[in-house]
């Protein structure tokens, strides 16, 4: 029998449910193109959890719900917050061009964004394993639904089944790996199987056999190489306002369930899951960022890009334990919370100014196709710029410090494989900067292939302007940000 206090851990679930519900009833009465009384209604939900989970998080308390099945924590609350923003701005940058294109004939954009969403809440607040892999299904099934969404574009179908077919493997992968830690501990609730490898009684070959599984369907969700062939061409092929909805929200739920498992789940195995990781994050920086100078396409080179950030993301991970120590921990684990926060933040901003040149019949996908955007349009070639150097990490951006971070968090762990990947890491990171600045070359000194000025609603400006402005306060002030991902992780780690 369950107690309320169950239901008032899930209580953000619970009403995003309701809600994603109530507004595709809603919409079957909507008429407009726009479909302005949906848009609105799931606006003002996502607002309210917005609010609701960040409230919950700056409280600060663990609460356990359902048998230990969940959990409600400051880490997994602020996870929930910004994924809520992430995908209100993705709304808002994508529903004008959702319309040009047809793909708002219904309402299914915005419940299904909202049935994605709610994947991502049930990710993060997961303590079984059989909740981790119900809400990582909900995510990615909603994910190929709205990569078809543009029922008429070849492209967008093809991307759909790539994404359909290599997700499934995946999600196989990630499954029979925790198939594996259950046969060998006898037991789905992460806190259990802690305990039960921490006590030394399970067999190490057979819980390293489903940690191998476990970590390649991590890889992929993260998009980490070598399990990143699906990036390029799902960013590509999906319409680009399904893009933007797929490389930011989803990658704080990666990076929430990887903690989930990894950290609190399997941290007795830290030495070997390290080693895997490790593996991951230099063929992520190398191959990601070498495979984007080759790029004419913007959406493909900064596909390459989000594996090459991810690999800054593992390198975070990897620094927790040291000689069996979990000493630096926190540092390394807030360290990638604040790096995968504010690199979604960067890839909004980013993605949104691709949105924003995109005309009816127009993608403007092409580096190319941002020639001379300084003279056509100078705010939006400044947010471009701030969040190109921003992913370059060039001060002040906030990507400097996200980078620095980590680069901190491997080099006091004064380990000498540590210290030689965080060389790497800069190394990787200079070879970068040279695609990010050519896109700037290219908007800012040559010539424009046309006079046409760039409009966008008084929304979209609104919020570009302050995502934009965003990305270049945090890297002034980035402080409060990295206190609260200390917080949340120290939290985490303590209960």
């Amino acid at each position: 029998m369950m107690d309320n206090s169950s239901f008032a851990v899930v209580a953000p679930e619970i009403l995003l449910l309701v809600m994603a519900c109530i507004v595709a009833l809603v919409d079957l009465g909507v008429k407009s193109r726009l479909r302005t009384l949906t848009y609105a209604l799931t606006m003002l939900t996502l607002a309210v959890i917005a609010w609701f989970t960040g409230d919950l998080a700056a409280s600060g308390e663990t609460a356990y719900g359902f048998g230990r099945m969940v959990v409600s924590d400051a880490m997994g609350n602020w996870l929930k917050c910004f994924s809520s923003i992430a995908m209100m701005v993705c709304l808002v940058y994508g529903r004008p061009y959702a319309g040009d294109r047809d793909m708002l004939r219904g309402g299914e954009l915005f419940t299904l964004a909202m049935f994605a969403l709610l994947g991502i809440f049930v990710m993060v607040s997961g303590n079984n394993f059989l909740v981790l892999y119900l809400g990582l299904e909900l995510l990615t099934l909603s994910s190929y639904a709205l990569v078809a969404l543009r029922r008429d574009h070849t492209v967008s179908t093809e991307a759909a089944m790539k994404y359909f077919v290599l997700g499934a493997m995946a999600s196989g992968f990630l499954l029979y790996g925790l198939s594996m830690i259950y046969g060998a501990t006898g037991s789905l609730d992460v806190g259990t199987v802690f305990k039960i490898i921490a006590s030394g009684q399970v067999k190490h070959s057979v819980l390293v056999f489903g940690l191998v599984f476990i970590v390649a369907g991590l890889a992929f969700k993260l998009g980490a190489a070598p399990f990143h062939m699906w990036i390029p061409d799902v960013y590509q092929g999906a319409p680009t306002a399904i893009t933007i909805i797929i490389g930011s929200a989803p990658e704080l739920a990666a990076f929430g369930i990887a903690v989930r498992l990894l950290v609190e789940g399997l941290l007795p195995l830290a030495i070997d899951w390290q080693q895997m990781l490790l593996v991951l994050a230099v063929s992520s920086l190398f191959i990601g960022n070498l495979a984007a100078i080759a790029q004419n396409n913007l959406k493909r080179m900064l596909a390459y890009s989000t594996i090459g950030q991810m690999g800054f993301v593992l390198l975070g991970l990897i620094a927790g334990v040291v000689s069996g120590d979990p000493v630096f921990a926190r540092n390394a684990y807030s360290s990638s919370m604040f790096y995968i926060v504010t690199y979604v933040i960067t890839a909004l901003a980013s993605f949104g100014v691709v949105l924003l040149l995109a005309r009816e019949g127009f993608e403007s996908e092409e580096i190319a196709d941002l020639a001379g955007l300084n003279q056509r349009s100078p705010l939006y070639a400044a947010i471009m710029s701030i969040c190109l150097f921003s992913l370059a990490g060039i001060p002040p951006m906030v990507g400097f410090y996200a980078k620095l971070a980590v680069l901190q968090a491997l080099i006091v762990s004064g380990k000498p494989v540590y210290i030689g990947v965080a060389i790497f890491a800069v190394m990787m990171s200079l070879v970068a900067a040279f695609y990010y600045i050519r896109v700037v070359k290219v908007m800012y000194f040559d010539e424009p292939i046309t006079a046409t000025t760039v409009v966008a609603p008084a929304d979209v400006r609104v919020v570009l302007t302050i995502n934009g402005a965003l990305v270049l306060l945090l890297g002034i002030l980035p402080g409060g940000l990295m206190t609260l991902c200390a917080q949340a992780i120290l939290r985490m780690l303590t209960t």
